[in-house]
């Protein structure tokens, strides 16, 4: 039995939004616990990536899986 396409991309992209948020709270729990220099820069880093991520990814699939104009 076949999946539908739109169903799995679906799920890829809840994934996907799940994923980059759980990596941005992740960044800000070492941002606010880290005791030292390092930790507090892996942290920024971490939540700007994910940030990032967020708003890029998801559009970006979006846009390579839309159907093609008719």
């Amino acid at each position: 039995m076949a999946t539908d396409p739109a169903r799995s991309r679906w799920f890829v992209l809840v994934l996907v939004r799940l994923a980059t948020a759980a990596a941005a709270i992740l960044g800000i729990v070492l941002l606010a616990r880290a005791a030292d220099a390092p930790g507090k820069v892996l942290g920024g880093a971490l939540l700007l990536v994910a940030l990032w991520a967020m708003a890029v990814v998801p559009a970006a699939l979006a846009r390579r899986w839309r159907s093609p104009a008719q």
